[in-house]
């Protein structure tokens, strides 16, 4: 098929790195290695940060005039088989999709969606309206989390759900031998307020309760929130922590694979592919049972998780992988065949076509 794919949070050609656009230029890559012809049709963002009506209203009026050129696009070169929108949520709705497929007669596709009442409120209320008039009028919503499947099933139950689990090309991981250096601990997050500055705090504070143990702690990212990062840190000894920025997907892939253990809480997490990447290079994962980091971590075969704001309990699962190297590379194991495996693109491509077949049939 001819798959027209659209993320309306950002596009997948956005240059700041985040889970979101690696896991949307996946869905692409899963999308090609299937057959299908994809096509990013619209870099329009429908991002709003705050609930003002005033700003709805202004994204609706750009997203009438997108969808006038690819509606006059499509009538000069033809129209594609299907519409595929990554990651419709309260905060950036799909306000081209369903209009064009109407338009068109296209089948529609989301992967990624989700649902809160909470966030019923202001200019987010009339998005969640529309983006659950979608939802209902999809051939399928692709869920990658029980959390989100459950929202969705509550809000629309008429609507139509597949599971389709995270999943990471796990090339490069899998491609390197691991040589764990004892005692080297790893982590790879964006520095940003929220949830992952809140990460980074009880990290520190968990590390800070383990300064007896010799561990070494490499830091891979960047971004606004980095002062704040590294006064979390100032607690402990400068030499025990090495920050290393930005690093390209290679270069991560030589840290991972020179780590023994993967340390990230996860406040927040919609899942973490970062967690798949780190398995995938032979890691164990030391975690809080939060969010969606339970779809990406299975406690007790390939890492850790503790209770949810428990840095006592989450200090002592790191001292616990620490101590015990057969353990630890039980863990390691699993977490390698887990990620290289369970959670392979190869995987997600036949899942993937499974569901397109029974859904929409090869074309429209």
């Amino acid at each position: 098929m001819k798959i027209a794919f659209y993320s309306p949070l950002k596009p997948p050609t956005h240059p700041v790195p985040s889970g979101d656009r690696l896991m949307a230029r996946l869905l692409i890559q899963a999308l090609g290695m299937a057959g299908h012809d994809v096509e990013i049709v619209s870099e329009f963002r429908s991002f709003m940060p705050v609930a003002g009506m005033s700003e709805f209203a202004g994204r609706q009026q750009a997203a009438e005039r997108e969808i006038a050129r690819l509606e006059e696009e499509w009538a000069s070169r033809g129209k594609p088989d299907l519409w595929f929108c990554y990651h419709p949520y309260y905060k950036a709705p799909d306000l081209l999709g369903p209009a064009l497929c109407r338009h068109f007669g296209l089948p529609y596709v989301t992967a990624e969606a989700s649902y809160s009442s909470r966030r019923n409120q202001g200019a987010w209320a009339s998005s969640q309206a529309e983006m659950l008039k979608a939802v209902e009028m999809a051939a399928v919503n692709l869920c990658f989390t029980d959390r989100d499947e459950r929202g969705l099933r509550a809000a629309a139950p008429r609507a139509r759900f597949e599971r389709l689990s995270a999943f990471i090309d796990a090339t490069a991981f899998l491609a390197r031998e691991p040589k764990p250096c004892p005692f080297r601990l790893i982590t790879v997050a964006m520095m940003r307020a929220g949830d992952k500055l809140s990460s980074y705090k009880a990290l520190a504070e968990g590390l800070g309760l383990l300064r007896e143990r010799p561990w070494m702690l490499d830091v891979v990212g960047d971004g606004p929130g980095r002062e704040e990062v590294e006064m979390a840190f100032r607690q402990i000894a400068p030499d025990r922590v090495r920050w290393h920025g930005v690093k390209n997907p290679d270069e991560i892939a030589d840290l991972l694979s020179a780590a023994s253990l993967y340390v990230w809480p996860g406040h927040g997490e919609a899942y973490g592919l970062a967690y798949l990447e780190a398995q995938a290079a032979g890691l164990p994962v030391v975690a809080e049972e939060v969010a969606g980091v339970p779809e990406v971590v299975v406690h007790g075969r390939t890492g850790l998780l503790t209770p949810p704001g428990d840095v006592g309990a989450y200090a002592s699962a790191i001292d616990r992988l620490l101590r015990s190297e057969q353990e630890r590379q039980a863990m390691a194991t699993e977490a390698r065949r887990f990620a290289g495996s369970e959670r392979s693109i190869e995987r997600a491509v036949s899942r993937l076509q499974d569901i397109l077949t029974r859904y929409i049939g090869t074309s429209s």
